[in-house]
């Protein structure tokens, strides 16, 4: 399971660079402000999550529990789910995705209440 949380949290935390820098570099003079920092938020969000992947990962062996596990799955949702709508929205203008946003929000929160759940039982 480490190898799978390291590579997904990598994978996404590169995406998170290219999509920045395209939204900094070839976006800019394409999308309205409003919709440039929503693009802006997607990458953030993605990075901050790829790194959590990261986190998940290496602790993985020291850790494994079942806990864990399900937070590093619902990081990987809440990106799909939350980063993923928002790029979509920026790049496409339809409104209706911003729908599906805050169940990728809601997967985030989740993750972290997994992980956080891991560290209060001492992973048992």
């Amino acid at each position: 399971m480490k190898q799978v949380f390291v590579l997904l949290g990598a994978l996404n935390a590169g995406i998170s660079v290219a999509a920045g820098a395209f939204g900094a570099h070839a976006l800019k003079a394409v999308l309205a402000p409003d919709m440039l920092g929503v693009f802006e938020t997607a990458s953030r969000y993605q990075m901050y999550h790829g790194l959590a992947l990261l986190v998940v990962g290496l602790m993985g062996p020291r850790v494994p529990a079942r806990s864990l596990a399900v937070g590093g799955w619902c990081f990987m949702a809440g990106i799909v789910l939350f980063s993923g709508s928002l790029y979509v929205l920026a790049l496409s203008g339809i409104r209706w995705l911003g729908a599906i946003t805050p169940l990728g929000g809601a997967a985030f929160l989740a993750g972290w209440m997994a992980v956080a759940w891991t560290a209060w039982t001492d992973g048992e």
